[in-house]
């Protein structure tokens, strides 16, 4: 949700020496407030990602299956987030520039596909 800034638009003409509400509003940075009050946690340990052209869509789900030797791994799939490819690429550098800080503080991550009994 974004709110707006600046004054209500006046129908006078406004002085040279101060700038108009239309152009306060037009050069001032808006300030964004996240109501989350209908905000809902789930935790998921798999994600598939698919595309098409006009949108990038990310399913999360869970895996329950611990044993690495098992051949048939049943994954419960739980929420799906469809985003345009604009803000896919805004989280693509988000979540790379969090990672990143991860492993500057934690140490490097190893990419294993396989499940890991004793992650956090």
């Amino acid at each position: 949700m974004k709110k707006e800034t600046g004054s209500p638009m006046n129908t006078t003409s406004p002085s040279p020496a101060k700038p108009s509400p239309i152009t306060q509003a037009a050069n001032a940075t808006p300030t964004v407030q996240f109501d989350v009050s209908n905000l809902k946690s789930s935790y998921a340990n798999v994600c598939n990602v698919s595309s098409t052209r006009e949108e990038v869509v990310l399913a999360f789900g869970v895996n329950d299956v611990w044993e690495r030797a098992q051949t048939n791994i049943q994954v419960q799939m739980t929420n799906r987030i469809v985003l345009n490819p604009y803000a896919a690429k805004r989280l693509a550098a988000v979540l790379n520039r969090v990672v990143t800080e991860y492993e500057s503080k934690f140490g490097t991550l190893k990419n294993d596909p396989r499940p890991q009994a004793n992650a956090a």
